[in-house]
């Protein structure tokens, strides 16, 4: 039996998923990390992005700082965050390391969003006398709304990825399967975490993808614009 069908034996088998080991919970698990390192990413990375993007101030330093994080391996940030005093709160390590290697992608591209805005459409928005605030809720945002979603679907996808790497360090999630895998020098097992944790990331790839279609405010304005053109009726003469 080659490791494609002992691949799809181990997916088979309802023992696989239940219990505390099981897929189902290993998914919770990474399903918790995604959100919570997301949510708090966004929090962390959007305010600063708009406010430095409807400035065109200091978003060149912010990005620049926010990339440092990249160059640090997620790892090396989790097996030390887990030394730390951290390391006795639980899952908090792991997602202060998903957080750091999130910002950037959010950061950068809310901070892009917002500067290509059409400067004459700002400047036509202050000249009808709205303030700061109003420009960046009814002009910027939903201009930049695309750019910005791009950014906040890329670190969803790269933080699923990268969870991975907390069953390394003792996390959970999918990638405790691929460990125990290892442990156990089963190959179909090793295949099989890595198949998981590839479609829950495509799986938030697609969910974004559609969140983006159906929130985009100049999507919905156009939409609700086509509905109240009626056709005016033709008649034979």
């Amino acid at each position: 039996m080659d490791v494609v069908e002992r691949t799809w034996t181990w997916l088979a088998t309802g023992a696989h998923w239940t219990g505390g080991d099981g897929v189902w919970h290993r998914l919770d698990q990474h399903l918790y990390l995604t959100a919570v390192s997301l949510l708090i990413s966004c929090a962390i990375a959007l305010p600063v992005a708009v406010v430095l993007g409807h400035l065109g101030r200091g978003g060149a330093l912010a990005v620049n700082l926010s990339n440092v994080g990249r160059a640090v391996p997620t790892f090396a940030v989790l097996v030390l965050l887990l030394l730390s005093p951290l390391g006795q709160y639980g899952s908090w390590p792991t997602v202060i390391a998903l957080v750091l290697f999130a910002i950037p992608p959010v950061l950068t591209n809310a901070y892009v969003g917002m500067r290509e805005v059409d400067r004459d459409m700002v400047e036509a928005a202050r000249g009808m006398g709205m303030t700061g605030p109003q420009v960046v809720a009814r002009v910027e945002l939903p201009l930049a709304f695309p750019l910005i979603m791009t950014g906040v679907r890329s670190a969803a996808v790269q933080i699923v990825a990268t969870a991975t790497l907390a069953a390394l360090a003792g996390g959970g999630g999918l990638g405790r399967v691929i460990t125990a895998g290892f442990r156990l020098t089963d190959t179909a097992q090793v295949v099989a975490g890595a198949l998981l944790v590839a479609v829950f990331a495509l799986l938030v790839e697609g969910v974004f993808v559609l969140l983006a279609r159906l929130l985009d405010p100049v999507r919905r304005r156009s939409g609700r614009a086509a509905a109240k053109v009626v056709p005016t009726p033709v008649s034979d003469v």
